[in-house]
């Protein structure tokens, strides 16, 4: 049995959807961040840096269930445990790897720290909210690109890669951003929004906030 310890954010909605694109059974378990469920003792048993999303994995008849956090690790655990999704060698393996750390140490922060400035900090920071727009417009127009140059985010092929970017592409109205200035990303981003697993996974995870 795979669960997933999840809300409706940018990095939780990953997993749904590489389990629906892999087609792994698993229990959706709702943690209410609004709440601070993720601070409780029992979800810092799990994850002792009270974040989601959480991944624990019985399917191995393992005495201790193996638990693993931080999104991205879990999509390239995913991905290796069926073999879909990551290529299994050669230069595209590494391309989905760059892409994956790309928007963990860029696009994710700026996207994440631009949209706390503008909405959530106890005062104006004109110069944060100022440094952190630009540099999302910055990384998009990085992304935009690459996906200028392929299909997909690491090549012409569908990955991981692609799932770790769309978290928060499809919460981007978070810091106020919008593809106009981006028509690769945004063609990407259709394509994605069109894709049957990533419908499902959209519903339940949305469902959480219900």
């Amino acid at each position: 049995m795979l669960e997933v310890y999840a809300f409706a954010t940018p990095n939780s909605v990953r997993i749904p959807i590489a389990l629906e694109e892999l087609g792994l059974p698993y229990e959706l378990k709702s943690v209410n961040v609004r709440k601070g469920e993720q601070k409780t003792e029992s979800f810092l048993a799990l994850n002792s840096n009270s974040k989601v999303p959480v991944l624990v994995d019985s399917d191995d008849n393992n005495e201790t269930p193996f638990v693993l956090t931080e999104s991205g690790a879990i999509l390239i655990y995913l991905a290796e445990k069926t073999g879909r999704l990551l290529p299994s060698d050669g230069a595209g393996r590494y391309r989905v790897f760059e892409q994956i750390l790309f928007h963990g140490t860029g696009i994710g922060p700026s996207l994440g720290q631009s949209g706390y400035f503008q909405r959530q900090a106890p005062e104006v920071v004109p110069f944060a909210i100022e440094r952190f727009r630009n540099e999302v417009a910055r990384t998009l127009r990085v992304l935009d690109g690459v996906l200028g140059n392929s299909s997909y985010v690491a090549g012409d092929e569908y990955t991981i890669a692609d799932i770790a970017h769309f978290g928060w592409m499809w919460r981007r109205e978070f810091a106020n951003v919008e593809l106009t200035d981006t028509p690769n990303i945004a063609r990407w981003y259709e394509q994605m929004m069109a894709r049957p697993a990533v419908i499902r996974a959209l519903e339940r995870v949305t469902a959480l906030t219900q």
